[in-house]
């Protein structure tokens, strides 16, 4: 993957951050949401665009 086009996703539930994924920036211009499970809430939620710091 490259890194400049890596995002984080961060469960809307309980904000842990889960996953890592990319998307091609220039077809996409919204914020990604997709439905992933979260070993936290240990459901099926909501998962969001987050920045990755550092």
């Amino acid at each position: 993957m490259s890194q400049d086009r890596l995002l984080r996703l961060k469960c809307s539930v309980c904000k842990g951050a889960n996953y890592y994924t990319s998307k091609n920036k220039k077809l996409v211009t919204k914020k990604l949401a997709l439905n992933k499970f979260c070993k936290a809430c240990v459901k099926n939620t909501k998962h969001k665009e987050a920045k990755i710091t550092g």
